[in-house]
């Protein structure tokens, strides 16, 4: 059997190793258009890798999946992230869970990944040809014939399986479509917030432990750190909202209002109750000095002057009209966004080929027998923290087992 995998990333890597050790008599061929293999892996994470996330209860992983949540909800019960932390621990990586979930190597470096995936490569004897890039692939009765870019002739192949990757473009996956298959539009996801007429960029560098933020006239929310940037807002509650928002916010092109609650205290009464507790402590101290909520302390000074609050002023010289100011701007304060930006190195598109052409059992093409699709070319995706990994990973795990049913 001859078999053709089309990507040389991470779930390209990882189901032409699946399929070797589920076919061991099998040719198997990975090719990679560019020069270089596994270049998301060698940067993700700043260079460390994040590899899966900790997180083993399989209903709360899916749901960091905005794209996929359904179809992954089964395909964990198959290949899970404990099974991901037990293959690469086995191969020769030990692993190390940090306090928020996620998984990096012990070496803190993506090249401990690299170099255990070319280690089995290797020792599998599985073929890698670089710049050959699929322009055309052409399914026959009994086999499959991959046209190549003008360098290369043509190759017969029994089974193929394609793990490109995210396309920014529709364009780019024109040789899918030409299969017959359907494209979810792609648009970016995982994506920080402009903010250029805000003055809270000042901040750069502060982050907010506790926050709650909401896309004004949407059901759009999450909870979690904010970190205030020199161009606006980031961090995990922001990446989540960018994520599950991605389609909606790509079309308001990214121009709408955001609200942060910076105490994640949804009832303004408990606010209330709080801040007049601290009138009732410290009645005598100034505003400045003593922080509500344990909120850094830059950023407290800045909601105070949001507040029109001066910071001399004492506790006890606030009354009703200053604490219900103070609330206002601690659970209800309103920022203009205008525009994005790509969160580190982390691409990440919402859409490609979508769901209802594959058989998610077998993660074969409903319209084109023997050919399989993992990774993030499939309408799949994750927020950060080591779930878009996790998702290539099960995907090329099921692909890699080549099932006809």
């Amino acid at each position: 059997m001859k078999v053709a995998i089309i990507g040389g990333g991470a779930a390209g890597f990882f189901s032409a190793i699946q399929v070797k050790e589920n076919y061991p008599q099998a040719q198997v061929i990975l090719f990679e258009k560019s020069k270089k293999v596994l270049s998301k892996v060698k940067i993700s994470g700043g260079g460390r890798c994040n590899v899966t996330n900790g997180c083993q209860h399989i209903k709360t992983l899916a749901s960091a999946y905005p794209r996929g949540e359904k179809v992954l909800k089964k395909a964990f019960r198959i290949f899970s992230t404990k099974d991901t932390m037990e293959w690469f621990e086995s191969n020769g990586v030990p692993l190390h869970i940090e306090s928020d979930g996620r998984v990096f190597p012990k070496s803190n470096q993506s090249q401990s990944i690299i170099d255990c995936f070319f280690r089995k490569i290797n020792q599998l004897r599985i073929e890698v040809r670089l710049g050959w890039g699929v322009q055309k692939i052409e399914p026959k009765e009994d086999y499959i014939t991959l046209h190549f870019n003008k360098d290369h002739s043509n190759l017969r192949f029994d089974k193929v399986i394609i793990a490109t990757g995210g396309s920014p473009k529709k364009e780019g996956l024109q040789w899918l479509i030409d299969l017959g298959h359907r494209i979810e539009n792609p648009v970016p996801s995982l994506f920080t917030f402009n903010m250029p007429k805000e003055a809270i960029t000042h901040l750069m560098g502060v982050v907010a432990p506790h926050a709650h933020v909401h896309i004004q006239g949407s059901k759009l929310k999450a909870d979690g750190p904010v970190l205030i940037t020199h161009w606006g807002m980031s961090g995990p509650a922001i990446l989540k909202l960018s994520a599950f928002g991605a389609r909606y916010l790509h079309n308001l092109n990214y121009q709408f209002n955001v609200q942060v609650n910076w105490v994640n205290i949804l009832n303004q009464t408990i606010v209330k109750e709080a801040l007049e507790g601290i009138v009732a402590a410290h009645p005598q101290k100034i505003l400045s000095n003593i922080k509500a909520f344990d909120l850094p302390e830059r950023l407290w000074v800045y909601l105070l002057d949001r507040s029109a609050l001066p910071l001399r002023k004492k506790w006890n010289e606030l009354g009703k009209k200053g604490i219900n100011k103070l609330i206002t701007t601690l659970t209800n304060d309103v920022y203009a966004v205008h525009g994005k930006t790509t969160f580190k190195e982390e691409f990440v598109t919402c859409g490609g080929v979508s769901l209802l052409d594959i058989d998610t059992q077998t993660m074969q093409s409903k319209v084109c027998k023997n050919v399989y699709f993992t990774g993030e070319v499939l309408d799949i995706d994750g927020i950060t923290g080591g779930y878009n990994f996790q998702s290539a990973w099960t995907t090329a795990y099921i692909a890699g087992k080549l099932a006809d049913h």
